[in-house]
């Protein structure tokens, strides 16, 4: 009897594979370049949520901050890296593994 097709957890990205993380790539992905709020107002996460995981997706290089005031305003400007682009990609092929990995062979 064959063995059973068996998923290596540990190489899902866990730093991608958070919600909130996922998220902020996957609108990144969808948009040249957008600015902090309206990332806020679209994923529902508060300025705090928000700010810790852009820094965590920073310092991965998986997306830039700008930042610059627009008539004495801040306004930071966010983008995908193309490390981030390949690292959403990445993720979501490892999730189609893991559900072909249920279905019945054949």
């Amino acid at each position: 009897m064959a063995a059973e097709p068996q998923l290596d957890l540990g190489a899902i990205d866990r730093l991608v594979h958070e919600p909130a993380r996922m998220g902020i790539l996957s609108v990144l992905d969808g948009v040249a370049e957008t600015d902090f709020l309206f990332l806020q107002r679209v994923l529902g996460l508060t300025k705090g949520n928000l700010s810790a995981h852009l820094a965590k997706l920073e310092a991965a290089g998986l997306v830039t901050a700008r930042k610059a005031f627009v008539r004495n305003v801040p306004q930071t400007t966010l983008a995908i890296t193309p490390a981030g682009r390949e690292a959403r990609v990445r993720h979501w092929a490892q999730l189609e593994r893991v559900r072909d990995l249920g279905r019945p062979p054949g």
